[in-house]
């Protein structure tokens, strides 16, 4: 990783905010939903898109430890 320049840890820094800005604002949408009665169903979804994100930051922290991978 020591090999890995300014403009590539930038770039891979901005493609890990995504995912965690999608957490993010799923988990608002989850508490709106249990503050607000709303359907269960839209808590459900932002679990699964939460899950989702999740598998997608870990896979580019990995790509970031791996980048041949």
């Amino acid at each position: 990783m020591a090999d890995i320049t300014s403009d590539k840890l930038a770039q891979q820094v901005h493609d890990i905010r995504k995912p965690l800005n999608r957490i993010s604002m799923q988990a608002e949408l989850i508490k709106l939903v249990l503050e607000n009665d709303m359907p269960p169903d839209k808590a459900i979804e932002a679990v699964d898109k939460i899950l989702q994100s999740c598998q997608d930051c870990s896979q580019l922290l990995q790509n970031l430890l791996d980048p041949s991978a």
